[in-house]
């Protein structure tokens, strides 16, 4: 009970005016007895989900979960997430405290410069994603997963429950739901195996991993080309995922390598022009000052001084203190 109504304390924060809240909260206390009662008997069942799309930039298929069935979500985060993240690599740095997209692209940098010995050197790099990864993820296999670490068969009931209530269309047994809190967790442990691989058996010293985006970096290109081929079948064998072929890119950072929505060159970084093009649409559709503040904390983070300059004169945001 107390790790229940302490998940609905971290569940509910910013989520008090939806209205499914404001009904499960009604009478909050009969809603937790009952799905503790439900835990306790081992006669929990995850209910149907809400599907709805959205572009961010791209379009994407969200699925809902109900309150009851997110707060027992946030209740398994909370247990699951400190024991799997002293398992995880350094350099992962996707849905993970004290990590982050400002994390990753500074550790990219303090790689470039390693690599490229300030500078003096070629340095290359490999990016690659997964091609719809959360659609792809095998519950078998992240069940065999779990059962490594975690040996207390009911916990694994508990989450095959969690991870088998949801399935990509026409393919049974296979997908993880974007909605779910849980899926975050559980795409890192998935691709966890990757990182594993990638560090003791390809012996990448420089390699970043933020979601299903990763690059590794080298100071020879050939080297780069020949373990693309040992990701691919590591991925496709052992995760029955496929790499985008058509993201697939070797250059020079001289040249300019695009990551995490930005354009990195040795000394500097740019915000990638996809990435400038939605920021200016979103200030048009919503020029509150929350938005303002929020994209002019991003651009601290490049070589941005015209951009800012633009959003401060355009939008009259000069009194705004960054």
């Amino acid at each position: 009970m107390e790790d229940l109504l302490g998940a609905w304390r971290e569940f509910v924060k910013g989520k008090r005016k939806k209205l499914d809240v404001q009904e499960f909260s009604l009478r909050l206390m009969d809603n937790v007895i009952s799905l503790h009662n439900d835990l306790r008997a081992k006669t929990y069942r995850h209910g149907s989900y809400r599907a709805f799309r959205i572009s961010d930039p791209k379009p994407r298929n969200i699925h809902k979960a109900s309150v009851r069935d997110r707060l027992l979500h946030r209740a398994v985060y909370r247990k699951l997430y400190p024991f799997f993240d002293q398992t995880f690599i350094a350099d992962s740095f996707s849905c993970r405290n004290e990590k982050g997209t400002h994390k990753a692209i500074n550790r990219f940098r303090t790689f470039v410069w390693k690599v490229s010995k300030n500078n003096t050197k070629s340095c290359w790099v490999l990016k690659c994603d997964i091609r719809k990864f959360f659609a792809n993820i095998d519950h078998g296999i992240l069940l065999r997963i779990l059962r490594k670490r975690i040996f207390d068969e009911e916990i694994i009931q508990l989450l095959a429950e969690i991870i088998n209530s949801f399935y990509t269309a026409g393919f049974y047994g296979r997908g993880l739901p974007l909605g779910n809190l849980t899926s975050q967790l559980f795409a890192n442990i998935y691709l966890n195996e990757f990182d594993q691989f990638m560090k003791h058996k390809i012996k990448a010293k420089f390699y970043i991993r933020y979601a299903d985006d990763f690059v590794v970096f080298s100071e020879s290109r050939t080297w780069l080309e020949e373990i693309l081929f040992q990701m691919k079948n590591f991925l496709r064998d052992t995760l029955k995922l496929e790499i985008n072929i058509d993201k697939i890119f070797i250059k020079t950072v001289a040249s300019g390598a695009d990551f995490l929505g930005w354009v990195h060159f040795p000394n500097h970084r740019v915000l990638r022009m996809t990435t400038k093009r939605r920021m200016f649409k979103r200030l048009v559709e919503n020029p509150k000052q929350e938005s303002i503040t929020s994209y002019l904390g991003l651009l601290k983070c490049g070589n941005c001084y015209q951009l800012t300059e633009t959003i401060l004169d355009f939008w009259g945001a000069k009194q705004i203190v960054c």
